[in-house]
């Protein structure tokens, strides 16, 4: 699924979306979740689920790499130390991703729509340890993942809602709303879905 992401040249239907699941989604990995979709094409989809906290902190995964020591560790500042790390999905989930604003590139980022990019390597990790990253930003361990036509089908099976994307919601730090804030981006209330087949 990366292979395609990463060779991607065109922007597929539902990239820059959210996907927003319906009540009656049946893999609890995905239940009541907000998922910002980076990548479509006929191969499959990849995104990243935006309101799943992840016990790891940032600090954690810097010793974990071995960015910086246990004494450095202590003298993080606030704001690195509470840079917010999500569980970006079931697959892949020891490998970091960093959605981020596009005011900070490197040879590895990848835009994703046009004022956001995917980050997975390690050098944006360092920069934001220094506190020298994007403005906006949050780090995933693991992303969603859909086969060819898998997506699709389960769109069509009434197990996702999907809208245009809000970067102001991407980025909210509040995950305990964030699905009932998303679907007001919609106009619609969790009481008027469904589980039925049809649309919202």
């Amino acid at each position: 699924m990366m292979a395609t992401f990463q060779k991607k040249r065109e922007r597929g239907l539902l990239d820059g979306q959210f996907l927003i699941a319906m009540p009656g989604m049946f893999d609890s990995n995905f239940a009541r979740t907000v998922i910002f979709v980076c990548a479509h094409s006929s191969d499959g989809a990849m995104g990243f689920v935006l309101n799943r906290p992840q016990q790891l902190t940032f600090p954690d995964v810097l010793l974990h790499l071995q960015i910086i020591d246990q004494a450095q560790a202590i003298r993080l500042p606030g704001v690195t130390r509470d840079f917010q790390i999500q569980t970006g999905g079931p697959v892949e989930t020891g490998r970091g991703f960093v959605l981020h604003s596009d005011d900070y590139l490197s040879e590895s980022s990848i835009p994703v729509s046009d004022d956001i990019c995917l980050t997975a390597t390690l050098d944006i990790v360092r920069a934001i340890s220094r506190g020298e990253g994007p403005s906006k930003a949050m780090m995933m361990l693991g992303y969603a993942g859909w086969g060819a036509g898998q997506l699709e089908n389960e769109i069509a099976n009434n197990g996702w809602l999907n809208c245009p994307a809000s970067e102001e919601l991407i980025f909210d730090r509040d995950l305990g709303d964030k699905y009932d804030r998303a679907l007001a981006l919609m106009g619609v209330a969790p009481a008027m879905l469904s589980m039925d087949a049809g649309h919202a």
